[in-house]
Order: C-alpha cells, then structure tokens, then sequence
C-alpha cells in the first residue's frame, strides 16, 4: 500500500493576509477556492507545490473545530492529508486499531476518511484515494495550470510536535500500516512514499512545521527576513508555523 503526503493545511485567522505572506515568499498561486467547506464554517484558498498542496483554512463562524484549534494554538499547522493507492486496506486497518472516523467522503474520483485526532494525535489526518491517482478534485478543476516552480517545488517532510514522541511516532506507524519509526538526530521518524513524518518534543502535540525543497533557499529567507517574518536558521515562521527549506540542485 502506497502512502504519501498530498496536502498540508495551515489554519489562520486572518485568510487572506496569510495567503499574501505564502504567495509571495514561496511563489505559489491560489488554484481553488472551495465553496464546499462553508458547510463546516469556514473559507479556505489552496494552492499547488509541484502535484502536491498548501491549504489555508480560516473559520467565518463561531464554534468551528478550526476556531477551537485556533484559540487552542494560534494559527498554526492543522491537517494532514495522506494520499493511498488501497483505502480499503487502510480502513481495515484503521477499525483493527479502533480509530474513529470523523468524515467520509466517496466520490468517484475521490474517497476519504478523517481520522479522529485523538486517536492518533497532534493533527487531523486525512486519508484519500484519487481516481485517476494524479487527480485531486479538493484543488478544483484546473489545479495544474497554476502550479509554479518560481520557489517551493515539493514537500519533503512534516514535523509534528509531542510529549511523547517514541509513543506517537509509533501509534502513528501502527494506524498508518507504515515500517517502525527509527530514532533521528531529533527524535523519531517514519518514512514514507517520497516524504517523511518527524516526532520531536515538545510541551503540546500539533503540526510543528513542514520541510520544503526549493530553488534558492537564501533569498528566500532574505524575503522572509524583509517581511518582518521571524527566522529560525534556515526555517521562517509563516502562521505559527516553521518551514524549513533545503535546496534543489
């Protein structure tokens, strides 16, 4: 069973200022506006890193489960949406390990099920299968012509902040069906399709940050830098959130 990361998702209060602050430090354009995800009170703007997705989701209502977050954690790292070749094997697996499913979605280009969070921990995870697999029907319907290889090219790794990061590192490789963790330089690490899931410690369990390849790293964080943007070595902060460049030969 294949598994990889298809799309990161970012909650902000402030929608459009956050967009502004991505599309120009990593060069990406907003593709899709979903007007599907009013029904959970909120509006959100996505736009493409090579096939796969950046997502900002702001709540336009009170009590939302992104509102919850946000008060919970400021803006900050909230979804993670996983793509599969087999959901079926992966719902097996998710009942064998009594996760709760929080959403379903069956489509005939697309099914996905959300995992409860406090089943697995630190995020809301989203499991999905596309038909055909290079579609994606959440970025609308003509994502591919506003992908830009300007910065950002590909989302290597996501990084998720635990109090314990050897028990959540291996609940997530048992509910994920993926091989055991394997202790890093700062903590525990599951390797998937063409991507990896990194567990550090931390006094709360959230997104921490995403790892991204891009064309130019240094003028990037000079970018970020003139913005006003806090620097964390080779990481900004963009919405609570750490994005770490390495970059593309």
């Amino acid at each position: 069973m294949s598994l990889r990361i298809r799309q990161i998702v970012v909650a902000a209060r402030d929608l459009a200022a956050t967009v502004a602050q991505f599309q120009d430090l990593l060069g990406v354009r907003v593709c899709y506006r979903d007007p599907e995800v009013e029904k959970f009170g909120l509006e959100n703007a996505l736009m493409p890193i090579g096939d796969q997705f950046l997502e900002v989701v702001s709540p336009i209502r009170a009590n939302t489960a992104v509102g919850r977050h946000i008060d919970r954690h400021g803006d900050s790292g909230y979804m993670l949406i996983l793509q599969t070749d087999d959901l079926a094997r992966a719902q097996a697996r998710l009942d064998q390990h009594s996760v709760r499913i929080v959403w379903r979605a069956a489509h005939p280009d697309i099914r996905a099920v959300h995992l409860h969070p406090k089943d697995i921990g630190a995020a809301l995870v989203s499991i999905d299968e596309a038909t055909p697999p290079e579609s994606w029907r959440w970025a609308g319907p003509n994502w591919q012509q506003y992908v830009t290889l300007e910065q950002a090219q590909l989302v290597l790794a996501v990084t998720l902040s635990a109090r314990d990061p050897n028990a959540m590192s291996h609940r997530w490789a048992q509910v994920l069906g993926t091989p055991p963790p394997v202790e890093s330089r700062e903590g525990f690490c599951i390797r998937i399709d063409g991507g990896e899931l990194e567990f550090v410690q931390a006094d709360t369990d959230v997104i921490a940050g995403f790892r991204i390849l891009a064309m130019r790293p240094p003028h990037l964080l000079e970018a970020a830098r003139s913005h006003g943007l806090a620097l964390h070595g080779d990481a900004v902060a963009i919405c609570g959130t750490l994005f770490q460049f390495v970059q593309a030969s």
